[in-house]
Parts: structure tokens; C-alpha cells; sequence
């Protein structure tokens, strides 16, 4: 009696194997963790040095808090396109994709497992640097809600540019053309949405400046995330004349975008056959 969950498909359980088993895995987790430390260890020595007894303060602990998290997600966008962009065009490539759409396998289960397989180790190697955090409890001004509200933020941008990897990774053959085009939707979201905003909110009324300004920020993640770690950023952009928050935006739009990514990444994984004209 096999005694693996129902859950666990050969081509996710396979995918686990794979990448578990490669020392880049624990490898990259390592560099992140360095490199994440590093930026937090610089941040508290820096602040440190003019404070007695090298203790911070609330507030510099609250800015640790928000550079350390803008830090990650930084990371978090530069990583994530590299573990999803080659997944289905790396298999093209090698030869082996044909094999694999010949299993009982569907189209859904293998772009999903596939979705699955690199989120995890992403999430792996965010929950690895949640110890680091605990320098910011330590000395106070951030609470445990925070925290979390920030995470759960991390696991939805992975789910979004995962979902653009695996699109573009389905959709184009070469690898190297998916990460590049990958890369290139996370330029537009983090660079394009603020400067359109800020264009868009020069020509128009001057009342409305910021107003607009925080509607394209509304899908900008930088500016979610600090809309997130301090609420008082949403109601200086929109000065109250809206209920919603910059993350209803950000949730709603990307949910909508992400799905039909999916769906078309589904859809288009294999080949169709093209339907030929009979000629009477």
C-alpha cells in the first residue's frame, strides 16, 4: 500500500528531490542568509555607535524593522524570477518536456507542482531569516502583527512573480528570453508605477497630485509594503477621501493578473493540434 500523501504528484515529488538533493540549494540559502544579515548587522552598527551602552532605540529599532524588511523584498524579487523562469523551458531545452506531457499527468498538476516546487524553497529560505528579526524584538517598537502582515505580503509577491516566471517560461522557448522578460516585468512594477504616478501627478490639479500618485503606488510593492509596516503612508497619499487601503489594490489587481497567467500558462503548456480547412 503506497503510503505517500494523495497530494504529493510524481512530477512535485520529483521536483523536491531534485532541488533538495543539489548542494546549490542549501548553498543559495546560505548567500541569502549572509546577505540579509549583513545588511542587518551594518544597520544596527551604524546606529549603535552613538547610543549609550551600543543599545537602539524604539525608533531606530522600527527603522531596522523597515530597511530589513525592504531589504528582503529586494531579494525576494531578484531570486524569485530565476527559480521560476527556466521551469518549463529549462525541460524544453533538455529535451525532456515531451516525455513528461506523455505522462498521466495534467497540464494543470504539472504547472502547478512546478509553481509549487519553487515557492516552497523561496518560503524556505524566507522563514529561514525570521531569527534575524529577533533583534528588532529585542529592543521594541514593532509588534509580532506586523510581522506577520509582512510575510504573508512576502508569500503573495513570490505567488505573483512566480506566476509571471511560469508564464513566460511556458510561453517562450529559450530560458535565458523568460528570466530576461521575467526581469523585466519586475522593473516595471517597481520602477515604471512609481515614476508614471509621479508623472501622471504633476499634469494634473494640483489637489489631486498625491491622490493619483497613490493609485499607481497602489501596484507598486515597495510602496505597499511600507503602506503595510506604517498605515499613516495610505492616508497621506489619499488624504481620506477613500475607505480602501494601497494593499486592496495591490491584492485585488495582482490576484486577477495572477490567475489568468496561470490559466494560460494551463492552456498553452502543450502543443495543439491546428485545425486544417477541408476543402469540398
Amino acid at each position: 500500500m503506497n503510503s505517500k500523501l494523495n497530494w504529493i504528484n510524481p512530477v512535485l515529488e520529483k521536483e523536491f528531490r531534485l532541488r533538495m538533493r543539489s548542494i546549490r540549494s542549501p548553498l543559495s540559502i546560505f548567500v541569502y542568509l549572509v546577505a540579509i544579515g549583513l545588511f542587518a548587522l551594518g544597520f544596527a552598527y551604524i546606529n549603535t555607535g552613538n547610543q549609550p551602552g551600543g543599545a537602539l532605540s524604539t525608533t531606530k529599532s522600527s527603522e531596522l524593522f523597515y530597511f530589513l524588511s525592504c531589504a528582503q523584498l529586494v531579494l525576494i524579487a531578484f531570486m524569485t524570477p530565476g527559480l521560476t523562469a527556466g521551469v518549463v523551458s529549462g525541460e524544453r531545452e533538455k529535451q525532456t518536456l515531451n516525455m513528461l506531457l506523455t505522462t498521466q499527468q495534467s497540464s494543470a498538476t504539472i504547472i502547478l507542482s512546478k509553481l509549487l516546487s519553487s515557492l516552497s524553497f523561496m518560503l524556505l529560505t524566507v522563514v529561514a531569516s525570521m531569527p534575524l528579526y529577533s533583534i528588532v524584538f529585542l529592543y521594541g517598537g514593532v509588534s509580532p502583527w506586523q510581522l506577520l502582515y509582512v510575510f504573508i505580503f512576502y508569500v503573495f509577491v513570490m505567488f505573483l512573480l512566480g506566476a509571471v516566471g511560469i508564464f513566460f517560461s511556458t510561453l517562450l522557448k529559450k530560458t535565458v528570453v523568460s528570466i530576461i522578460a521575467t526581469y523585466g516585468f519586475v522593473l516595471f512594477i517597481f520602477g515604471f508605477t512609481a515614476l508614471a504616478g509621479i508623472f501622471f501627478g504633476k499634469i494634473s490639479s494640483s489637489t489631486r497630485n498625491e491622490e493619483i500618485l497613490g493609485y499607481f503606488l497602489s501596484f507598486n510593492p515597495m510602496a505597499v509594503l511600507l503602506s503595510i509596516m506604517m498605515p499613516d503612508f495610505t492616508k497621506q497619499l489619499f488624504r481620506g477621501h477613500t475607505w480602501l487601503q494601497m494593499w486592496h489594490f495591490f491584492l485585488g489587481g495582482y490576484t486577477i493578473l495572477s490567475v489568468v497567467l496561470l490559466w494560460l500558462s494551463i492552456r498553452y503548456l502543450r502543443p495543439r493540434m491546428k485545425q486544417k480547412k477541408l476543402n469540398n
